[in-house]
């Protein structure tokens, strides 16, 4: 019996002497972490496919060819792709703007908010807006350009994942570059 004793008050003792020497300082809660996405420079070329215009692409994407001059651009590895969509203007560039702007405003329902930002190439007679939309919508960015009297080209990107900006922040920054790359390249024939 006498052993018992022993070993028990041995035991409450180690387990006293971990307790008293574990728990050093106080306890905090682990700070929330964030994801650190870093995506390769981008590297663009001309991209020009017998349409009535060209600009600069990423060689990192896929391209498909879609109808006359629709292109899908491809990011496999962010899982998105910017939809471009050409339009010839046949004295309806009221009608082409009107969508355009209706296609963006579609998505006010779960924006945060929508900034415009116009662009403007005189040279090169490359008129247009591109609007970033904040929050949760299905779409963060979105342009359309035109010379107003024969071309008009709209370009929205979209991921394949249900919209939560804060954890598609990362590609959704790296596409909309991309995007603005377009239209700065763009040029008509």
């Amino acid at each position: 019996m006498n052993r018992i004793l022993k070993n028990t008050a041995f035991a409450l003792l180690m387990t006293a002497g971990l307790l008293l020497t574990a728990c050093k300082g106080d306890v905090v809660p682990k700070p929330k972490a964030y994801l650190s996405l870093e995506y390769p420079k981008p590297e663009y070329t001309p991209f020009n496919d017998g349409c009535a215009f060209t600009f600069d692409v990423n060689n990192r994407t896929k391209i498909t060819k879609k109808g006359a001059c629709g292109f899908d651009i491809s990011y496999p590895n962010m899982k998105g792709t910017i939809y471009i969509d050409y339009k010839p203007v046949n004295n309806n560039i009221d009608v082409l703007l009107r969508d355009a702007q209706k296609l963006t405003y579609e998505h006010v329902i779960k924006a945060d908010d929508i900034q415009e930002q116009p662009f403007i190439n005189g040279r090169e007679k490359v008129y247009g807006m591109f609007y970033q939309v904040g929050g949760n919508a299905a779409t963060n960015a979105q342009f359309y350009v035109t010379d107003s009297t024969r071309h008009f080209i709209v370009g929205s990107v979209y991921f394949y994942t249900k919209p939560n900006f804060d954890s598609i922040m990362p590609a959704a920054s790296y596409i909309k570059n991309d995007m603005r790359r377009i239209m700065e390249s763009l040029r008509w024939k």
